[in-house]
C-alpha cells in the first residue's frame, strides 16, 4: 500500500477518533437543543460544567423550561443550586407553578425551601389546591365522666413564607388533638358535645394553631364522633376496690394485733402459774422449817392436813354434782 493511503487513513483515524471525544465530552446536541430553544448558552460553558463535575442535561434543560415559561433563569443560580445539592428540575416546575398560580415565589426562596428538605413543587400545589389532613380517633372525657371520641378533617394551605423552619403534619395533628380533648373536658355532659359537634371545631379553630407551622389551617371538621366507656364510672369502681383492700389492710392489722395480745397473755398466764408451783413447792420446806423451829407443832401440821383433805372433798364433791348437773341437762 502506498505511504499517501497509509497517510489519509491515519488522519480520517484521527478525525473520528477526535469526534467521538468531542461529542462524548462535549454535548452537543443538548447545545443544538438549547439554541433551537432560544437559550443562549456557548459550547465552551458547557465545557466547564463537564470540567465543574456538573450534568449540564441537569441544568440546561430546566433552563429551556424556564426561558419558555418567561422566566428570567441564568445556568450560574441553576449551576450553583445543582452543586449545593438540590433538585434543579422540582425547583424550576415550582416556580412555573407559582407564575401560574400568580403566587410570589423568588427562586432564592425556593431553593432554600428545596435545600431544606421540602418538596417545594407539593408545596406550591398545596397553596392552589388545599390538602385534607385527617386525625385518628381522639378521644377526651366529658365533666359527667363520658368518653366521647371524635375525628376531625383538617383543611390546610402551604403557606410558602414559613416553609422554611415551619413545623410540619405532626404538629398540626398534635395541636388540634389536644384541643380536641381540651373542648371536650370543659363540656358539662356529653350530651351537648353529641348535640352540637361543631362546637369542638369551632373552639380548636379559633386558638390559632397554626402558628408557627409551615401551614395554614382553613377549616376542621368533625367526620365522626362517638361514646366511648363510662371513665367516671370506672375511676369510682377502682377506688371503692382501692378502698376496700386498705379497709382489709387495717382488719388484717387488727386481727394480728388481737392474736399477738392472746398469746401475750397466755405467757403471762404461764408464768403466773409457774410462779405459783414455785410457791406451792416452797410450802414444805416451811412447814419442815417451821417443825424444826418449833414455831408449829405436831397437832398443828395434822390439823392443817385434815383442812387440806376437807378441801380436797369438797372439791371433788363440787365437780361431782357440776358434771350430773351438766349430763341431766343435755
Amino acid at each position: 500500500m502506498p505511504q499517501s493511503d497509509i497517510f489519509i487513513l491515519i488522519i480520517l483515524g484521527l478525525i473520528i477518533v477526535a469526534l467521538a471525544v468531542l461529542f462524548t465530552f462535549v454535548p452537543v446536541m443538548l447545545w443544538i437543543s438549547a439554541l433551537a430553544a432560544g437559550v443562549k448558552i456557548g459550547i465552551f460553558e458547557l465545557v466547564g460544567m463537564r470540567l465543574r463535575r456538573v450534568i449540564p442535561a441537569r441544568v440546561v434543560n430546566p433552563l429551556i423550561k424556564a426561558v419558555k415559561a418567561g422566566l428570567d433563569l441564568n445556568t450560574s443560580k441553576l449551576e450553583g443550586h445543582y452543586l449545593a445539592g438540590g433538585n434543579v428540575d422540582r425547583v424550576v416546575n415550582a416556580l412555573i407553578a407559582a407564575q401560574r398560580a400568580n403566587i410570589d415565589l423568588s427562586f432564592e426562596r425556593a431553593a432554600a425551601i428545596d435545600l431544606a428538605g421540602r418538596d417545594v413543587l407539593e408545596a406550591v400545589q398545596m397553596s392552589v389546591n388545599p390538602k385534607v389532613i385527617e386525625t385518628p380517633f381522639i378521644a377526651g372525657v366529658a365533666m359527667d365522666g363520658i368518653e366521647v371520641k371524635a375525628k376531625a378533617r383538617i383543611t390546610v394551605r402551604a403557606n410558602i413564607d414559613r416553609l422554611v423552619g415551619g413545623a410540619g403534619e405532626d404538629t398540626v395533628i398534635a395541636r388540634v388533638g389536644e384541643g380536641i380533648v381540651s373542648t371536650i373536658g370543659s363540656a358539662v355532659n356529653h350530651k351537648k358535645v353529641l348535640e352540637n359537634p361543631d362546637m369542638i371545631s369551632q373552639t380548636v379553630l379559633t386558638k390559632g394553631l397554626d402558628a408557627g407551622t409551615a401551614f395554614e389551617i382553613l377549616s376542621i371538621d368533625i367526620a365522626d364522633i362517638d361514646i366511648g366507656k363510662n371513665i367516671g364510672a370506672e375511676l369510682q369502681t377502682d377506688q371503692a376496690e382501692a378502698d376496700k383492700k386498705i379497709a382489709q389492710a387495717k382488719a388484717e392489722e387488727r386481727r394480728a394485733m388481737a392474736v399477738a395480745k392472746e398469746q401475750e397473755m397466755k405467757a403471762k398466764v404461764e408464768e403466773m402459774r409457774a410462779k405459783v408451783v414455785e410457791a406451792e413447792a416452797e410450802v414444805p420446806m416451811a412447814l419442815s422449817e417451821a417443825l424444826r423451829s418449833g414455831h408449829m407443832g405436831v397437832m398443828d401440821y395434822v390439823n392443817y392436813q385434815n383442812i387440806m383433805a376437807d378441801t380436797d372433798m369438797r372439791d371433788s364433791i363440787g365437780k361431782a354434782t357440776n358434771d350430773s348437773d351438766d349430763d341431766n341437762k343435755k
